[in-house]
């Protein structure tokens, strides 16, 4: 019993050292984008990164293909989203059309995140590069559907906001690997 004893700190001292060198990989990666993007925030960066539970382990490929992944379960989850809006009787027949504009946006940028996803895993960065460009686009046309008529707010702003980050996130993560930084 007193020789497992012994063997449990190093054990655990090196799963601490794993976990901080992850850490330290997620802040420094963190911090690169956002001085090197201004559509990426630091806190917004390293909060989402580091939610992601395979992130503790993560190398740079891997949180290249974690904020692929959180992309598309948040692109997933904003079209559900809009499907529970548009369920509304009430709603203003602008916004319902804006809000169909964004269904079929989002129905098609599932489509092409995981497209991205299989280029990103093929080492094919500038093929996924043009995918998750074009799920940021995707977002920004949703958004500024709802500008174009003066008064209406769009209820998806925070969630449009998320996915374009995201893929922000993403897009810079491919930059790294290809520039051979670690970050």
């Amino acid at each position: 019993m007193k020789h497992f004893s012994l063997l449990l700190p190093p054990i655990l001292i090196l799963s601490i050292i794993n976990g901080a060198k992850s850490q330290n990989l997620i802040n420094s990666s963190c911090k690169t984008f956002s001085n090197n993007d201004p559509n990426i925030n630091y806190n917004f960066c390293t909060t989402s990164l580091q939610a992601a539970p395979a992130s503790r382990c993560a190398t740079l490929p891997g949180l290249g293909s974690i904020s692929i992944r959180l992309t598309r379960y948040n692109i997933t989850d904003t079209r559900c989203h809009i499907k529970q809006l548009m369920k509304n009787r009430k709603l203003d027949p602008y916004v319902r059309q804006c809000l169909g504009d964004c269904f079929e946006l989002y129905s098609d940028a599932i489509v092409t995140v995981k497209q991205a996803m299989k280029y990103y895993d093929e080492k094919k960065f500038d093929d996924a590069n043009i995918q998750l460009s074009s799920v940021m686009d995707a977002a920004t046309t949703c958004e500024d559907g709802f500008k174009e008529r003066k008064g209406v707010v769009s209820p998806l702003t925070k969630r449009n906001g998320d996915v374009f980050e995201l893929s922000a996130v993403a897009l810079s993560v491919m930059r790294l690997i290809q520039s051979g930084s670690s970050g």
